[in-house]
């Protein structure tokens, strides 16, 4: 059976009609501005104590002030080390249904123990890195199902269970934990069938996720994303 990508992982859990769009005009392309934000997340031990000056260069989603904090908290992790020196990065994985990049690997002996059970070997920790804004707690749904689908490949590859996966928001400073629960690769599983069931423009949504989708115009809903008004 043909194999998922990550990020049509994530598009089936935000839109199946918008990964219909993607896939159609074979456009996974990550835009240069992203690109850069992504990049922040192998700077922290350089950042972290960078004065202002140098902070208002980069892409932040925070002020230099409210970002120096952020990165303050993070250091306080028992993550962080591992985060600033991962034992991967930028690697390839291909799993039973799904494969692609996974930021970064956070090894056994460099991971904290499993939070559940501390008689328990840690694991491996792969981490997502998002672009983008976290939402208040938790990390959104799509970004979610993308990272269960990144632990599942990477226990296909060890033949170990893998129970969480962490998700980096590196312009604003915070790291938010996913656990693999029931509910979660229940979100996970249907993302994936929507994905592989996918041969044609599935049904239209009108709400709020047309407002920042690049084929809102195209879709023919009702709403236009910034891009098609802008344009």
């Amino acid at each position: 059976m043909t194999l998922v990508p990550f990020s049509d992982l994530a598009r089936a859990a935000y839109c199946p009609r918008q990964l219909y769009y993607v896939r159609r005009d074979d456009e996974r392309s990550v835009p240069p501005k992203a690109r850069e934000r992504i990049d922040l997340a192998f700077r922290y031990d350089e950042l972290v104590d960078a004065p202002d000056r140098v902070l208002r260069q980069l892409p932040l989603h925070r002020s230099p002030a409210a970002y120096r904090r952020n990165l303050t908290r993070l250091r306080e992790r028992d993550e962080y080390e591992s985060l600033v020196d991962p034992a991967s990065e930028r690697g390839f994985l291909s799993g039973k249904d799904c494969h692609g990049t996974v930021h970064k690997v956070l090894e056994p002996d460099e991971a904290t123990r499993d939070r559940d059970d501390d008689t328990a070997p840690s694991s491996p920790v792969p981490t997502l890195v998002s672009s983008g804004e976290p939402p208040e707690t938790g990390v959104w749904e799509p970004q979610a199902v993308r990272a269960v689908g990144i632990a599942k490949a990477l226990a296909w590859e060890r033949e170990r269970e893998i129970p969480r996966a962490l998700v980096e928001y590196p312009a604003v400073g915070v790291v938010r934990e996913v656990r693999l629960t029931l509910r979660k690769k229940a979100a996970y599983r249907k993302a994936l069938r929507a994905a592989r069931s996918i041969d044609g423009p599935p049904p239209r949504v009108d709400d709020d996720r047309c407002d920042a989708c690049d084929y809102a115009a195209e879709c023919g809903t009702r709403r236009r994303s910034l891009r098609s008004l802008l344009g």
